[in-house]
């Protein structure tokens, strides 16, 4: 396909119907940017938000799509890339240097994507804003997700003294427990206030849901305990009063990957820091499946159902029934 690429695109908002698999001219690289011949493309959930037009609004026709692997066409380095403009779900992504890092020998191609957005909020939020020490007490949401199971063996490895996972179902838990949680809890519990206070309450409660689970964080919270937002579902939004928060000496924070973006220096240490976990074995990320460039759809579907748990590829190199690999 000489001058063109395959890509998943959507003409207008909508369900994941409204995905399409064509081929469209390959972008162009301005300045600070390069070209990335793809090699496997990553699925976020605020990737959901976006194909709904609800969430940052690509024009139209649009390629979804916030991280890729492959090879800088340039000089052949592999690497991996967070595109704050979309663009992923295609053969080749336009990306600025600056959002770009190298993946060492040693790190597969599906373990850097995995770790490189999701493993930098995780690894951001409890070291940059929550500050764990050793020994703390944390708590995790959505913790078979792909955010909250690299969080769960990140605050281990930063040296947590208790680690609980939330969530939704028995298949979950079990799986939240298997990457070294010492307990997991059902968010649904009518007694996770109770539960969670059992062992002296919560010193951090990291949280990407949302809505009424964040009123059981902020209540479970030890005196001098934080509850950390690093994203939400579409659930109602919360509000505490600042004599709440004082009458328990507790603090509500907030966390944007964006901002770690923004310092090309601390960006680039969380990333080699990550993969360097990685590559020793002591950070593994979960990969729930990999699907087609045409399984895009269904990857949304199950997404969005809640059905996944860890990280969610797409090989855009693949589509059923025609071999793409060839480029």
């Amino acid at each position: 396909m000489p001058g063109g690429m395959r890509a998943a695109v959507i003409r207008r908002y909508g369900g994941p119907e409204e995905f399409r698999t064509e081929t469209l001219s390959e972008p162009a690289p301005g300045p600070g940017q390069v070209l990335v011949d793809v090699t496997l493309a990553g699925l976020n959930y605020a990737d959901l938000h976006c194909r709904e037009g609800e969430y940052r609004r690509h024009p139209l026709p649009a390629v979804l799509g916030a991280d890729v692997v492959g090879r800088r066409r340039d000089d052949g380095r592999r690497v991996a890339a967070l595109l704050r403009s979309g663009g992923g779900y295609a053969q080749v992504a336009r990306a600025d240097e600056a959002f770009t890092v190298e993946v060492p020998d040693g790190v597969g191609d599906d373990q850097a994507l995995a770790l490189l957005e999701q493993g930098a909020t995780a690894y951001g939020a409890l070291t940059l804003l929550g500050r764990l020490r050793p020994g703390e007490r944390v708590v995790v949401t959505a913790a078979a997700g792909g955010v909250g199971h690299l969080a769960v063996q990140l605050a281990r490895e930063l040296g947590a003294g208790r680690v609980v996972g939330l969530a939704s179902t028995a298949a979950k838990r079990e799986f939240v427990r298997s990457l070294g949680a010492d307990a997991t809890l059902d968010p649904a519990d009518p007694q996770l206030v109770a539960r969670l206070g059992e062992s002296g309450g919560v010193d951090l409660f990291v949280d990407s849901v949302g809505g009424g689970v964040l009123r059981s964080g902020l209540a479970a919270l030890a005196p001098f305990g934080r509850l950390l937002c690093v994203g939400a579902r579409g659930g109602p939004e919360e509000s505490f009063s600042v004599a709440e928060l004082a009458e328990g000496s507790v603090g509500v924070l907030g966390f944007w990957l964006q901002h770690v973006l923004e310092d090309r220096a601390l960006f680039a240490g969380v990333a080699e820091h990550l993969f360097r976990l990685a590559g020793e074995g002591r950070l593994v990320a979960h990969i729930d499946r990999v699907v087609p460039l045409d399984g895009v759809a269904d990857a949304h579907r199950a997404m969005g159902a809640r059905a996944t748990m860890g990280k969610v590829l797409v090989d855009v190199r693949r589509e059923r029934g025609r071999e793409t690999t060839d480029r």
